[in-house]
């Protein structure tokens, strides 16, 4: 099963996210992220860290939340996040630990910029006969 796709959005980019579990899903989301900021490249030498605990309203308030935070904490401590490990995940609250690459170094480039995650398309649902779990979400970039 793939992660997840990157789609066209008219003016803006999006992904899809998949998986088992919404952990998954909100997981693979911020792989998907991460890859239209930073490209394909997996193989950044860890050298940053942060714990993350965040509520919300709704599942989608939460994935927008979580998404949001992860670009404002790449953005404020220049840093590529490739790491996500989520703690706890509940339809109000998600806790997690991440890690990646400070972007001091030369090898490291910023392939698009990201300025937020929209409510535009999003969507969040399980399929029932499969049981997997997939989420839309559309970034203004």
């Amino acid at each position: 099963m793939k992660e997840f796709e990157i789609i066209d959005h008219t003016a803006d980019i999006g992904i899809v996210a998949y998986g088992k579990t919404k952990r998954e899903v909100f997981i693979n989301a911020a792989k998907g992220m991460f890859e239209i900021i930073a490209g394909e490249d997996r193989d950044l030498k860890e050298n940053f860290y942060a714990k993350i605990k965040l509520e919300a309203k709704s599942l989608e308030d939460l994935l927008i939340a979580w998404l949001n935070e992860l670009l404002y904490i790449s953005e404020v401590k220049l840093v590529i996040l490739n790491k996500f490990k989520i703690k706890e995940l509940s339809d109000v609250q998600i806790k997690a630990e991440v890690g990646g690459t400070k972007i001091n170094h030369l090898s490291i480039r910023i392939k698009r910029e990201v300025k937020a995650v929209t409510y535009h398309g999003l969507e969040i649902k399980k399929d029932e006969e499969s049981g997997l779990w997939s989420a839309q979400v559309i970034f203004d970039i």
